[in-house]
């Protein structure tokens, strides 16, 4: 597990398999965009200690989308603390397990990928006690609005923070080896560079990805470019 203060209410805590971001409101109360795998509860309770705070304290855990390595802990999590769990209406059902997966199609280079990821643990189901839409505004960073991207799964959802300027864009995006670009492992690529299109045209100054290293300044720009350069290819 390691720690990275990206901005003084903003951290990036890295798990073995996982990105989780914690966002720390003026009032102390804090929120989760993502978990993990399975079994990293403590994990981050021991990360957000790390910073200083209280995991009681933890209020809300969003849900990017349904694949295990971002929901993993969230069950535990919410069962330890308490949290109100988050996510689009869409993923709900997947979440709780009460429907499948959606299947996806790898390109030769995703198969790659695949293939060489470590066995992952399957996510138990988790409560979803508040599903959301496009245009929603939850309750931290000053007004987190809800911008559904459909595409990578059909109920994705990215976070923009107008006020702070800060867009978490869960797996629609990945910020890897210094490239920019869509998501791999879409169950409809063509509806996920649209919606990488649409994260683009945001104005964000810091962003944070499901995979990858965040950017801490100019993130539209860094967006625009990655549009850019998909349409010379």
């Amino acid at each position: 597990m390691e720690i990275t203060r990206i901005r003084p209410e903003l951290t990036l805590i890295t798990l073995d398999f996982g990105l989780v971001y914690l966002w720390r409101d003026e009032d102390g109360t804090l929120t989760l965009v993502d978990t993990g795998i399975a079994r990293q509860a403590d994990a981050i309770e021991a990360g957000i200690r790390a910073v200083g705070a209280d995991p009681a304290a933890l209020r809300t855990v969003v849900l990017t989308h349904y694949h295990e390595d971002h929901i993993g802990s969230a069950a535990e999590l919410a069962k330890r603390l308490g949290a109100e769990v988050i996510a689009h209406r869409l993923e709900a059902p997947v979440i709780r397990g009460e429907q499948d997966e959606a299947p996806f199609v790898l390109s030769p280079f995703e198969q790659q990928i695949w293939d060489s990821l470590p066995p992952r643990p399957p996510a138990p189901p988790c409560e979803v006690h508040r599903e959301v839409e496009d245009g929603e505004v939850l309750g931290f960073g000053g007004g987190a609005v809800v911008v559904h991207v459909p595409g990578h799964t059909a109920g994705s959802i990215a976070l923009h923070l107008p006020g702070p300027g800060v867009l978490f864009t869960g797996d629609v995006a990945a910020n890897v080896d210094g490239r920019t670009m869509p998501g791999v492992f879409n169950a409809d690529p063509a509806l996920a560079v649209e919606s990488f299109r649409r994260l683009a045209a945001l104005d964000s100054r810091t962003v944070l990805f499901g995979h990858g290293d965040p950017v801490v300044e100019d993130g539209s720009a860094v967006l625009r470019r990655a549009v850019e350069q998909l349409g010379q290819h």
